[in-house]
């Protein structure tokens, strides 16, 4: 019997299934993709508690829940976000009455007991006596509240728990990122993407002075220039189409912590001109505002560009590329640190299980084998993607097997078992490129041109490669699992 209803608002799809499954065998849960059709639920079905997502269409978790407020008062509002810190959860959780902010990724049984506790909340409020029609948690509750949940994220992103091989390129790396913790000083992490730089970012903020303070990311290649503004100096009302009231930017969320500027090889010179001017006054003018105001914040950004050569060809300011860059760090692709893949599926796995309430005990050998021969152009991030497929097509709680990996990784074939491995520094070398070239040929499906551009090479120079090592009769895209081929296109 269920003890309660609860409505979730999120416009995706995924989410609000993740959420249903974990809320629906104790409460009847309702669903709704944006604010107008929540209104419609709330007008027509009694409701304990909401939990809504941030980020929607049209207006934000935080001003719909503020409206939820002033029409039905009586359902516990919760509010869900990928930030550490809501965009106006600051300013906005007394006047919107949110009972509890969650963060993402969040875990299935603190959120399954937050909406219970909630709902106990719902009813207390209902009874003669009970704790009033409104929590109103003073600032000195909210505060105690933040740095609670800050202590925990400290925890929960220390350096200890990044994943890494003990003897792997990562230590080199951690070890940079630990020096650059103990200082302000500006950070510019460059890789691939998908392979952890966020991750690795938090680390280096919670591993800080700053650590108790907020963190909080944006990417500035997903929005234009007027957008992009807006969300990281805020703006006033009418400053813009759209504009409806007044927002706080997220550098004044980040004040005396961190922001995180992902992408920010994306941006545009005229944005790049106006985020140079921040950085070097250390204060802020919200768009259609007449008065600055002065920041503290710490800057990581990140990108996957050649920033650099950028500049030198003008498409990056000079400028702001020596004040983002004051402590350069690389963080190494996937492929070049096999040795970590292990290590992080497990983790990947540990944390698909948790939240699809699974119990894949591991992955057999042979799918070990073959994760680590795969070349990962999406690094962790498809990692991720692929174990949580896994999981998905497995039907018993047995080791994931080698037959569940996806089609795009057919030609992820292990080296013999038992193969002696290479004696010298040159031997070990050429296994590395051989294996290097065997697998994009195999991903480009045997195209030379594609695989030449792909490997940084001349056509002529691919395929003398190809000689000297002899794959014509080794690696055969259209063979299974990865047997080697002799059918190029020339």
């Amino acid at each position: 019997m269920t003890s309660g209803a609860v409505l979730i608002i999120d416009d995706e799809l995924r989410s609000q299934e993740s959420l249903k499954r974990v809320l629906s065998e104790e409460f009847d849960v309702l669903l709704a993709s944006n604010a107008h059709e929540a209104e419609a639920v709330l007008a027509g079905d009694l409701v304990q508690a909401i939990v809504c997502d941030q980020r929607m269409p049209g207006v934000s978790g935080v001003d719909f829940l503020r409206h939820v407020r002033e029409t039905w008062p009586d359902p516990v509002r919760m509010i869900i976000s990928g930030f550490s810190e809501s965009e106006d959860i600051i300013a906005g959780v007394n006047e919107a009455g949110i009972y509890q902010y969650i963060t993402k990724p969040w875990d299935p049984e603190k959120l399954l007991q937050t909406v219970r506790d909630a709902v106990r909340l719902y009813h207390l409020q209902k009874e003669p006596g009970g704790v009033g029609q409104e929590l109103k948690p003073s600032h000195g509750t909210l505060n105690r509240v933040l740095s609670e949940r800050r202590r925990e994220q400290r925890k929960l992103f220390e350096f200890e728990r990044i994943v890494h091989d003990p003897a792997g390129p990562m230590v080199e790396t951690l070890a940079l990122a630990r020096k650059a913790a103990g200082y302000d000083i500006s950070v510019l992490i460059t890789g691939a993407s998908g392979a952890g730089k966020e991750l690795l970012a938090r680390a280096i903020h919670f591993g800080s002075a700053r650590g108790d303070k907020p963190f909080v990311v944006e990417n500035c290649g997903a929005l234009p220039d007027e957008l992009l503004e807006s969300e990281l100096f805020g703006c006033k009302k009418g400053a813009y189409t759209g504009a409806y009231q007044d927002r706080i930017g997220l550098f004044e969320l980040a004040d005396g912590g961190t922001i995180f500027l992902d992408e920010i090889g994306e941006t545009s010179p005229a944005f790049q001109v106006k985020l140079l001017r921040v950085l070097q006054e250390r204060e802020i003018r919200p768009l259609g505002a007449t008065r600055s105001r002065k920041i503290d914040v710490r800057v990581i950004s990140a990108t996957n560009r050649d920033l650099e050569s950028d500049v030198e060809q003008g498409r990056f300011r000079r400028d702001l590329f020596y004040r983002l860059n004051a402590f350069p760090m690389h963080l190494p692709a996937l492929t070049e640190r096999r040795g970590d893949i292990p290590l992080i599926a497990e983790s990947i796995l540990a944390e698909v299980n948790r939240a699809f309430r699974r119990k894949v005990p591991g992955f057999a050998p042979e799918t070990l084998r073959r994760l680590r021969a795969y070349g990962w152009p999406g690094n962790v991030r498809e990692l991720h993607n692929e174990i949580q497929r896994m999981v998905v097509m497995s039907d018993a709680d047995a080791p994931l097997g080698p037959h569940l990996l996806s089609a795009r990784m057919a030609g992820a074939a292990p080296a013999p078992r038992g193969a002696p491995a290479p004696a010298t520094l040159k031997d070990q070398v050429e296994a590395l490129e051989r294996g290097a070239i065997a697998r994009t040929l195999l991903e480009c499906a045997g195209n030379i041109s594609h695989a030449a551009e792909r490997l940084g090479l001349s056509r002529v120079g691919l395929r003398a490669k190809i000689d000297r090592y002899d794959l014509r009769k080794d690696v055969n895209p259209a063979a299974p699992l990865g047997r080697a081929c002799d059918g190029y296109e020339q």
